[in-house]
């Protein structure tokens, strides 16, 4: 593996909780990058829970010091290509993730998340920690 990752939601919450193997994993990474999609979901995350202004205040310095790739046309054509692939399969999974996939394609990351459902994806590098 090349060592240059794209980070899901869920590992970005288990880096906010300390997890000792997601700590350990990011730091042997040579490159790492932060889908835009994944800091709107942190965000909606943070409005709704119970610390809003904390939740704000730490994604806020996570997007000051990481790399967030934003979406742009071709990231659009990886999108349609994976959806229809995975309605011909029948196995759709929820849009989000496959604009994170759609990224991790066009860039040649490996997906780092908890969720199996990526695995339906076809050349889709996935890392699960």
């Amino acid at each position: 593996m090349n060592g240059r990752y794209l980070l899901d939601t869920n590992i970005i919450i288990a880096l906010f909780a300390r997890d000792a193997n997601v700590q350990k994993q990011l730091a042997q990474a040579s490159e790492v990058f932060i889908p835009s999609i994944v800091l709107g979901e942190l965000y909606y995350g943070a409005h709704k829970s119970v610390r809003v202004e904390s939740n704000m205040l730490r994604i806020d310095e996570l997007a000051s010091t990481s790399a967030i790739l934003a979406c742009d046309a071709e990231s659009a054509q990886h999108y349609g290509i994976i959806k229809n692939n995975l309605r011909i399969k029948g196995r759709p999974i929820p849009g989000n993730d496959i604009w994170i996939a759609a990224q991790a394609i066009q860039y040649d990351f490996i997906l780092v998340s908890r969720d199996t459902h990526f695995k339906d994806i076809e050349s889709l590098s996935i890392l699960i920690w």
